[in-house]
């Protein structure tokens, strides 16, 4: 595997070309992985995604991921960024489905109740608050937002575990993180200089 600043999981879950653009656009290198054979070297992982819980996990297991990137994630220690489905994925399960999630955290994906005249899915532009510094938040602008489409939030267990904020009719945990794994369910790679911040934090974390 050539010497790149991350890896980027193709599972055959949504397209990742706006990942890779952003990643190159910030200066950065990045190799796509469609086989976990690819991952040898791996400096850091991102694990992007949109769809259906079930068929996330389903692809992850078809193509032989699962026990690749938790050694990274575990072994290796390397920084490991989910995005949207990528990390409702680190969770245990969701009410979409009836699959396991990968249990690297403590949470479970709850589905929005529409309330008022709010509409699910949330999609757009919302604001988050951080919860947990850490090298990723060390450099975000003040009162940062992002870019979300999501019928399912994180339910976290473990406050220490939530990284943002976000409110939707109710609190609800945008971020988490445990050690050296992120995970976050709005966009950075649609979310213009604040996705940007977020993104080269990640890239530069050790």
């Amino acid at each position: 595997m050539s010497n790149c600043d991350v890896t980027i999981i193709d599972y055959g879950s949504g397209n990742i070309a706006s990942v890779v653009n952003m990643v190159k656009r910030i200066g950065y290198s990045a190799t796509v992985a469609k086989d976990p054979r690819e991952l040898s070297g791996a400096a850091r992982v991102i694990l992007p995604g949109v769809g259906a819980f079930d068929a996330g996990m389903q692809k992850l297991r078809e193509r032989e991921f699962i026990d690749p990137l938790t050694k990274l994630a575990f072994e290796a220690k390397i920084p490991f960024l989910g995005i949207c489905l990528g990390s409702q994925l680190l969770g245990r399960s969701s009410e979409e489905g009836k699959e396991l999630g990968l249990g690297w955290l403590d949470f479970e994906c709850r589905k929005f109740i529409p309330e008022g005249n709010l509409k699910v899915p949330h999609m757009g532009w919302n604001f988050v608050s951080t919860r947990n510094m850490c090298a990723v938040t060390r450099d975000l602008p003040q009162d940062p937002r992002f870019y979300f489409v999501h019928s399912y939030y994180m339910d976290v267990h473990d406050s220490s575990q939530v990284l943002f904020n976000t409110y939707y009719g109710h609190d609800f945990a945008s971020g988490v993180v445990k050690e050296n794994i992120y995970g976050v369910q709005f966009h950075p790679e649609k979310s213009h200089k604040f996705g940007m911040s977020l993104l080269r934090s990640f890239l530069e974390a050790r």
